[in-house]
């Protein structure tokens, strides 16, 4: 099984004005970041007009479609049948979106392919991480 898992899902973006719109989103989980889980916003679906990524922990994202989670940056929680919603909380302002329940379980089976939980560590290179945290502070 390859390292890295993408899976493309559609994130409903709820806006200040009672209208939802539809953006593309993927979601990526990587093998050798096993704690970790990236959403991206492609450029159209940006304020700023360029691509925006979002990482956060797989644990918030699995404790989040069953109950309130999250109390920095990005907030996770259920919402009515079949949805989850993520918060996004920047300086700019917040950004709400609400996707399938059934795509994040799809992609967190998946991602425990790969890593099963609890047993993240085990996938960690510390020598690894060391040694280019020395190499950056060496420069």
């Amino acid at each position: 099984m390859p390292p890295v898992i993408e899976q493309a899902v559609e994130a409903r973006l709820v806006a200040a004005v009672p209208r939802t719109e539809t953006v593309p989103a993927t979601l990526r989980y990587d093998r050798g970041e096993p704690f970790a889980v990236c959403m991206a916003f492609p450029p159209p679906a940006t304020l700023e007009g360029t691509e925006v990524t979002w990482e956060f922990s797989r644990e918030l994202l699995a404790k989040g479609m069953t109950e309130p989670a999250g109390v920095g940056d990005v907030r996770v929680r259920p919402f009515g049948y079949g949805r989850t919603v993520l918060e996004f909380h920047a300086p700019e302002g917040t950004a709400m979106v609400h996707l399938r329940t059934s795509e994040l379980r799809r992609f967190l089976e998946r991602s425990q392919g790969l890593v099963p939980a609890g047993r993240e560590h085990l996938y960690l290179d510390l020598d690894h991480d060391l040694t280019e945290l020395l190499r950056r502070d060496a420069s």
